[in-house]
């Protein structure tokens, strides 16, 4: 705790303390009053200004620090200056206080219950953020809310102080209008409770709901608004149609057709999108091939002598098409024909909010999502039209094994083929724009796959920069510039892996106002809806992650949102989004890294675990890697893990269920692991935090009792003969 906190902390109990031992507070009660009111009415005649001001600062003060007497000092104002002055002095005098106990309470509050609750006070603020000044406008006019209460609650949020005191201004006016009105009357009121009425009450509880009325309103406008170009047809053909047959658009239809819904699922190329064909199920095939190729060559180190594996790549590329084919009928116009979704194979067009045209014909749907995924961006390289460039969509058709190939992008996928292709033969030199490897993870994961890939004969090149392609007679170059010095990198396939772009093309979005983010998806709300609230979004196209199972998740949310939101309606959360990185060895994350916690300011601790401390990793020969966990200081709350281990995305699921229903590292260590699996290493890096956050005080008294018990009359403990024993 600051110097300056302490300070105000110290003046506030002063001051609080002054106001009870003084027995001040005795004389803020109704009969007190009652029997200096003449005293007091005599006094402002004498010297009108000098009460007026004083009476103005002792309520600031007492709001301030939520010291009693508040409603007693609106009374006297309301007897000393009339309704006219009364009201005006005392509505800026009590905002001016609370807003004052806003700050105070802000000022020493908020960022140490930050700290310690980061997750739930970050869900609070995104309401605060998204409803605060409606919440607080409700709050204020009842009068059943203790004021002082929600100055100090509200000051532990991030609602903007200029809010927070222009709406409690226009809030406090109704009541403090009346126990002003109420002063006038001093001398004759017999309690406090006599001057709220049941039906005064009412009247503000329905004053106070008429914000939530005007917000509904001013959607139902601007909804009537967003339509007014168009005439919404009298019956539908469908209630939801889904334009992308890939992991987002399956899932939406699966789902609404699980619930009765009639679906329409519209893809123009192939079932299953790019997960299926030219993402997740052909990259882990070749990985696959790879990762064998890879156990052979470096089957020496448990005793057995293979030699240098013989690669058949298109054998390779054979085992890669053959588990297409295998999970193809997962996703199957049969299969979901069968699950009685109308499937079109053909192009879709938004032609109003409500009108598709697919091919030649045109149909009509309560509701459409959007999931027509992303594809690879190809940079604006001078020169590379002319040359043999592949990416994670094209990549599939090689007939023949490049001898010589240069992966532009050190992201996931870049990495990931990078190894896969040198395991396989390939002469593979990895470029980045960027100072590491793996830019969204923390800087010793991308050491860590540097060095990884630099073993198993990958070049990296790091901080280097694509300028141009040369395409000459004797074959093609990459010409990329290093700490001020350009190099030619030649090549016989570039494998371009630097992000990809959504799919908006060619949908009629812009003629409908739909316009996309600054990264190219398109622009939503929480709940996956863009401008028009009939019309959706989930996947690659929508963003912020281009993950198979984010895929999914936003897909359960714009089915559900589209077809019961009228009713309920949820945000999605991403809090717990899990991601793995398939090379060896794996890269698993699920909430924060260090990186992130230090961009948001959220405090943390980090735990490491060392896999070269696994017994199983040992028996593997697979011990290098780590695992981090980042928890809130002083507690056993998971903000987030990142494991690099051999299977990380196997086990990274015990890491994402704890955090999904909280529960902490002590959860981990009190839950029995096989032995040995890899697995339990999860446990192991919870009694490293354990053994951290020890309870020394009671490990000492702990000592002295089985000494005495023992007889022992030795007063110094024994000491251990090792250190960082788990707990």
């Amino acid at each position: 705790m600051n110097r300056q906190r302490v300070l105000l902390i110290l003046v506030v109990v002063a001051v609080v303390a002054a106001f009870y031992l003084s027995g001040a507070h005795q004389y803020f009660n109704l009969a007190t009053m009652q029997a200096y009111r003449s005293d007091f009415i005599a006094l402002f005649e004498q010297s009108p200004w000098q009460v007026a001001g004083i009476f103005f600062a002792l309520y600031v003060v007492m709001t301030a620090l939520s010291l009693p007497g508040a409603t007693l000092l609106t009374l006297l104002g309301g007897a000393l200056f009339g309704l006219g002055w009364g009201l005006l002095i005392i509505s800026f005098a009590s905002t001016i206080g609370a807003t004052l106990a806003f700050v105070i309470s802000r000022f020493l509050f908020r960022k140490p219950l930050e700290k310690r609750f980061p997750r739930q006070l970050e869900r609070i603020n995104r309401g605060v953020e998204r409803d605060g000044a409606f919440y607080l406008f409700t709050l204020r006019l009842v009068p059943l809310f203790p004021f002082f209460m929600i100055n100090l609650l509200m000051g532990l949020t991030r609602i903007r102080t200029v809010t927070y005191y222009w709406v409690s201004q226009v809030a406090m006016l109704p009541g403090t209008a009346v126990y002003v009105n109420a002063g006038g009357q001093l001398g004759e009121l017999e309690s406090l409770g006599g001057i709220i009425s049941p039906e005064l009450l009412a009247s503000f509880a329905l004053l106070a709901v008429f914000p939530w009325v005007a917000r509904r309103i001013v959607l139902l406008v601007q909804t009537r608004k967003a339509y007014q170009a168009y005439t919404r047809p009298a019956a539908f053909d469908y209630d939801i149609l889904v334009i992308g047959g890939g992991s987002a658009g399956l899932v939406t239809s699966y789902i609404a057709s699980a619930v009765k819904a009639r679906v329409a699922l519209v893809e123009k190329h192939k079932m299953g999108g790019d997960c299926l064909n030219t993402g997740c199920v052909p990259s882990k095939a070749l990985i696959r091939a790879a990762h064998a190729a890879h156990e052979v060559r470096t089957a020496s180190r448990f005793g057995v002598n293979a030699g240098e594996p013989e690669i058949d790549f298109a054998k390779v590329m054979g085992h890669v098409q053959q588990a297409i084919g295998d999970i193809e009928p997962h996703d199957s116009v049969e299969r979901y024909a069968g699950l009685g979704v109308e499937v079109y194979e053909d192009t879709a067009t938004l032609l109003s909010p409500w009108e598709i045209q697919i091919g030649e014909q045109t149909v009509t749907a309560r509701h459409v999502v959007i999931a027509t995924g992303a594809r690879p961006r190809i940079p604006a390289l001078p020169g590379i039209d002319g040359a043999p460039v592949v990416t994670s969509e094209t990549l599939w058709s090689l007939k023949e094994q490049p001898r010589r190939l240069v992966v532009l992008g050190g992201g996931a996928i870049g990495c990931e083929l990078s190894q896969s292709f040198a395991r396989l033969g390939s002469q593979v030199t990895l470029v980045e724009g960027a100072a590491r490897l793996l830019g969204r993870e923390d800087s010793e994961v991308g050491e860590h796959m540097a060095t990884t890939l630099g073993q198993e004969g990958v070049t990296v090149l790091t901080a280097s920069h694509a300028i141009e392609i040369l395409n000459e007679a004797d074959g093609h170059q990459l010409v990329v510039e290093q700490d001020g010095e350009r190099l030619s990198l030649p090549f016989d396939a570039l494998m371009v892996s630097v992000g990809r772009q959504a799919n908006v093309e060619g949908l009629g979005l812009d003629a409908l106002g739909i316009n996309t983010t600054d990264a190219g998806t398109l622009e939503l709300n929480e709940r996956l809806q863009t401008r028009l609230p009939n019309i959706w979004a989930c996947g690659d196209v929508a963003g912020p992650y281009q993950l198979t199972h984010a895929a999914a998740h936003q897909a359960w949310h714009a089915a559900v949102n589209a077809l019961f939101g009228e009713l309920k309606s949820f945000a999605v959360d991403y809090r717990f989004m899990p991601a793995v990185i398939y090379t060896q060895p794996e890269v698993a994350r699920v909430g924060l890294n260090e990186q992130d916690a230090q961009a948001q300011g959220i405090a943390y601790e980090v735990t490491r675990y060392a896999m070269a401390d696994s017994d199983r990793a040992i028996t593997e020969g697979a011990t290098q890697g780590f695992i981090k966990v980042l928890t809130v200081p002083g507690r056993d709350k998971i903000l987030g893990a990142t494991i690099v281990a051999e299977h990380a995305g196997e086990w990274l699921g015990e890491f994402t269920i704890a955090m999904k229903h909280g529960l902490g590292m002590n959860k981990l260590l009190g839950t029995i692991h096989p032995y040995p699996t890899l697995g339990e290493a999860a446990k192991a890096s919870a009694g490293v935090w354990k053994n951290a956050h020890k309870p020394e005080r009671v490990l000492r008294l702990l000592a002295r009792y089985f000494r005495w018990r023992r007889g022992d009359q030795n007063t110094q403990p024994a000491k251990n003969s090792q250190k960082g024993d788990q707990v």
